[in-house]
């Protein structure tokens, strides 16, 4: 039996959250196209007949102009340091850069196995990905790699069995049917944020952090209340839309993902608040979940 950690690194957009969904058939982490959507630590828990491993999806590591991106920096640095493999995720279709440079430094330095998931390969033709794979392997001595693509690819058992050869031997960490170990309310919080995401542009969606406050049943039916935070008064105008319209858009989207994971009906309402440059304040960026609190 084998069991042990595994964290997904790279940098922002590479693919890490939905390479997780991927290898646990299951939604797990939220998945946009805006950079930095994952802001914390995301556990995924796939288990088999072989044993056990414990995913964490890592936020994207970037310049960070903010302290909240300071703190989701660090936060993706101190994940990879104890787990006993690394998947350095990569978007095959971008230029190796600084910012590449950067992460393969810091995984180079934690001193275990490191493997290559060369990502969005359905966007290459087989000769760039040969070519990027060299490129890769010119620069560090990666102790498997594997060019696939998260999006669209279904089965990811070579790369599953590959990683449990890798890991020590031990006992299932944990109950055999769980598949993440985030709170429900941070993960009810994440799929409105998601949907935050992916309905608005410019700015909002960076300002926008989400806060479950009350959530009841009351027979077959979960009532929920979140609260919306941005920092600009312009932000709220545009998460709330003409005569409420985003906002009900978004409430809509949400309500059927928490239904699905909660197995119940949902009825859920948004409030929004400005609280201006809470990116910048340690004590709200910890009340709200995101970044690592142990700074």
């Amino acid at each position: 039996m084998k069991s042990g950690f595994v964290a997904l690194a790279g940098r922002p957009n590479a693919g890490k959250s939905t390479l997780l969904n991927g290898l646990l058939s299951e939604k797990i982490a939220i998945v946009s196209s805006k950079p930095q959507t994952t802001r914390s630590q995301i556990r995924g828990i796939l288990t088999t007949s072989e044993g056990q491993i414990v995913f964490t999806d890592t936020p994207g590591i970037h310049k960070a102009n903010t302290r909240l991106e300071s703190r989701m920096n660090k936060e993706a640095a101190d994940v990879i340091q104890g787990v006993d493999v690394i998947y350095l995720v990569v978007d095959g279709t971008r230029a190796f850069g600084t910012g590449d440079e950067y992460v393969l430094r810091m995984v180079k330095n934690v001193g275990v196995p490191v493997f290559l998931i060369l990502n969005k390969i359905d966007q290459m033709k087989k000769e760039k990905v040969l070519k990027v794979l060299q490129s890769w392997q010119s620069r560090y001595e990666f102790a498997e790699f594997f060019p696939l693509s998260a999006l669209k690819q279904n089965d990811f058992t070579d790369l599953i069995t590959t990683t449990m050869n890798y890991l020590p031997e031990g006992d299932y960490m944990y109950p055999e049917e769980i598949t993440s170990d985030g709170p429900v309310r941070f993960r009810i919080a994440e799929i409105i944020r998601e949907k935050i995401l992916i309905c608005t542009d410019e700015e909002v969606p960076h300002a926008s952090a989400v806060v479950v406050e009350t959530m009841e049943t009351e027979g077959d039916v979960c009532y929920i209340q979140a609260l919306v935070l941005v920092e600009k008064q312009g932000q709220k105008g545009i998460l709330i839309g003409k005569q409420g319209s985003m906002l009900m858009k978004i409430t809509s989207m949400a309500e059927k993902e928490i239904a699905q994971l909660l197995g119940m009906k949902t009825e859920l309402e948004l409030f929004v608040r400005v609280e201006e440059e809470w990116r910048d304040r340690d004590a709200r960026i910890t009340e709200y979940g995101y970044g690592n609190i142990d700074e």
